[in-house]
């Protein structure tokens, strides 16, 4: 590797925009990466079934696999801001890979459950990706190459139903897990292969570098109000996604590929990510993000008119729900990201590591939440959970 191709931050704040082949590597990598959070989603029903398992000890599954993503978030992904995250990435894909590996030959639910933990540490890589291509973009086209990076992370999120539903169902569980091994496997040599390193922006020692993210918490309001506007909206975008596949088998009898599939729903609202990354170059992220969580609010709230619908009609409510609410969500992150990345640029890495913090605590209490309250209330209690989390949002994105 050159000299020139070492990043500096002088010469990011004079390098053009990157090669649309830079940008889809980032946003396929973020996606491959992200996408090994949710393969289990579609599958829990098929895991019951193999483990013996009922609902409330299956939706540990997801809550335990998004608490090692926020784990992996608040203690690796400010590495970010030390070290060449190009290196960060790879070693990050080596260990994703393994822990996917080893998931496809657990024999017991309780193996599972710790592999999982370890996978959402370890699929923070894509949390690594990101502030990577915040760095390589100029200032006045880091929306729109955040967005786009985004739309691959997202798209591989809700994607990742779709496949692992149809993976699981016709070839079985273990299979979907080997097919996520070895795509990180690629990713990671990818990477490798053509991203330039990335000079360190700080030398700070590791425990300065987690001591002064308080620092940073304390100093910008805006941040606090992102991450906990986010938190809320991850709470209702996993509680949704995490019991929608049981919800789909109990009422509907639909199996892991007809649940799977939802996510194509979802996926058509990950494509405003690019859309809101403009947006929020030209009104202002704030201006996006008190309209994403309106509309958030708003799409779980539709819901609560399914009983009054015949079968199809409920079908087709929910898939317009998850259209307009991840449209919503995706929307707001990519503002609250635009946002916190023009704080203070040198810590980006740790700006998007309490973001992302705070957002997937909320995802694990989606998670866990959403489970009890379908075990406990039935898809009323889920949808009532969700419009909770749309409405917290709103508010704190209008408190002044």
């Amino acid at each position: 590797m050159s000299a020139q191709e070492t990043l500096t931050a002088a010469a990011i704040s004079q390098t053009p925009q990157p090669s649309r082949k830079i940008i889809f590597t980032l946003a396929t990598g973020a996606g491959l990466s992200a996408a090994t959070l949710y393969y289990n989603q579609p599958m829990l029903s098929t895991l019951g079934q193999a483990f013996q398992a009922d609902v409330s000890i299956t939706g540990f599954i997801p809550t335990l696999t998004q608490i090692g993503y926020a784990l992996g978030i608040l203690l690796l992904v400010p590495l970010g801001d030390r070290i060449d995250r190009r290196a960060l990435i790879v070693f990050k894909s080596l260990l994703l890979a393994l822990a996917l590996l080893m998931c496809s030959l657990m024999p017991t639910i309780s193996g599972l459950l710790i592999v999982s933990l370890a996978i959402g540490v370890m699929a923070t890589m894509a949390q690594d990706i990101v502030p990577a291509s915040a760095a390589m973009a100029p200032m006045e086209h880091r929306g729109k190459v955040v967005g786009s990076v985004m739309t691959g992370l997202l798209t591989g999120i809700l994607l990742s139903r779709v496949v692992s539903g149809f993976v699981t169902q016709y070839w079985g569980w273990q299979s979907m897990y080997l097919l996520a091994a070895l795509s990180i496997a690629l990713i990671g040599v990818t990477v490798w292969r053509l991203l330039p390193r990335f000079e360190p922006d700080t030398d700070l020692s590791y425990l300065s570098l987690l001591g002064s993210m308080a620092s940073l918490w304390r100093r910008y309001a805006p941040l606090r109000k992102a991450a906990l506007a986010q938190g809320l909206l991850f709470l209702s975008f996993s509680a949704f996604w995490s019991t929608l596949a049981v919800m789909l088998a109990d009422v509907y009898g639909f199996g892991s590929a007809v649940a799977g599939a939802f996510g194509l729903a979802g996926a058509a609202g990950a494509l405003a990510a690019p859309l809101a990354g403009r947006m929020a170059d030209k009104q202002g992220p704030e201006t996006v993000s008190k309209l994403a969580s309106a509309l958030v609010a708003l799409a779980f709230a539709a819901m609560f008119l399914l009983p009054l619908l015949p079968s199809q009609g409920q079908i087709v409510l929910i898939i317009a729900s998850a259209i307009v609410f991840d449209f919503g969500v995706q929307s707001a992150l990519v503002a609250h990201q635009t946002l916190i990345f023009g704080l203070e640029p040198p810590a980006r890495g740790r700006l998007n590591a309490i973001l992302f913090t705070c957002g997937f605590i909320g995802m694990a209490m989606g998670s866990a939440l959403g489970s009890q309250a379908l075990a406990h209330f039935g898809w009323v209690g889920v949808v009532v959970l969700t419009t909770l989390g749309g409405v917290g949002s709103l508010i704190v994105r209008v408190w002044k």
